[in-house]
């Protein structure tokens, strides 16, 4: 089995290859290591992607909107990652971000997730009738359970999250009160017993 440090520095290399910059190639790296991380096919789709390179050229987009459309063909997944994790403070206020169509859209899932853990908010992705749920790049949650993913997504959504808890107000006072049963009450030989308490002067 490879070893993720493998994993990065190769993707690293063949997309250097490819013509990407050192910069952006690294990216790529990190990015390759988290999917293969989280058990999502990377250095396949990678592959693909690389090899469909040389021969078609994909759209690049160097500022993101609320609405993003192509002019003629599909975005490149790497080009708007970049972007996307480039800008994320100043376009996660938008709120909610739409792509016309992406190539290679697992490509793109690790910007979103690095993305998440720069805001400190959970990011939803939408295309199709299936979604990825980045938390902080701690893990990814999907209702997708495809063998294969698609080439190409189309009306891509990407919605930033707002910050708020799983559990009710009384649920946490239920269980805050049942805490309560560990704390210990202040006595007077707990005080005498403390640092400092004692009465005698040894010096």
């Amino acid at each position: 089995m490879r070893s993720l440090s493998e994993i990065e520095t190769t993707s690293k290399r063949a997309s250097r290859a490819a013509g990407y910059s050192w910069g952006i190639s690294e990216d790529v790296g990190k990015n390759i290591r988290l999917l293969e991380l989280f058990g999502l096919p990377g250095i396949k789709y990678l592959d693909q992607y690389l090899k469909k390179k040389r021969k078609k050229k994909f759209e690049i987009l160097k500022l993101i909107n609320r609405n993003n459309k192509k002019i003629n063909l599909a975005f490149c997944p790497i080009n708007i990652g970049v972007s996307f994790l480039d800008q994320i403070k100043t376009i996660e206020p938008l709120k909610k971000i739409k792509f016309d169509e992406i190539a290679y859209p697992i490509l793109f899932i690790p910007f979103l997730s690095r993305s998440s853990e720069i805001i400190g908010k959970k990011i939803l992705l939408k295309f199709g009738k299936n979604e990825f749920l980045f938390n902080f790049n701690q893990n990814i949650l999907t209702n997708y359970f495809k063998k294969q993913f698609p080439i190409k997504a189309q009306n891509v959504e990407i919605k930033f999250l707002e910050n708020k808890n799983n559990f009710t107000s009384s649920e946490w006072k239920s269980l805050y009160k049942l805490s309560e049963k560990t704390f210990v009450d202040e006595t007077d030989s707990l005080k005498h017993g403390a640092a400092g308490a004692g009465l005698t002067d040894n010096d």
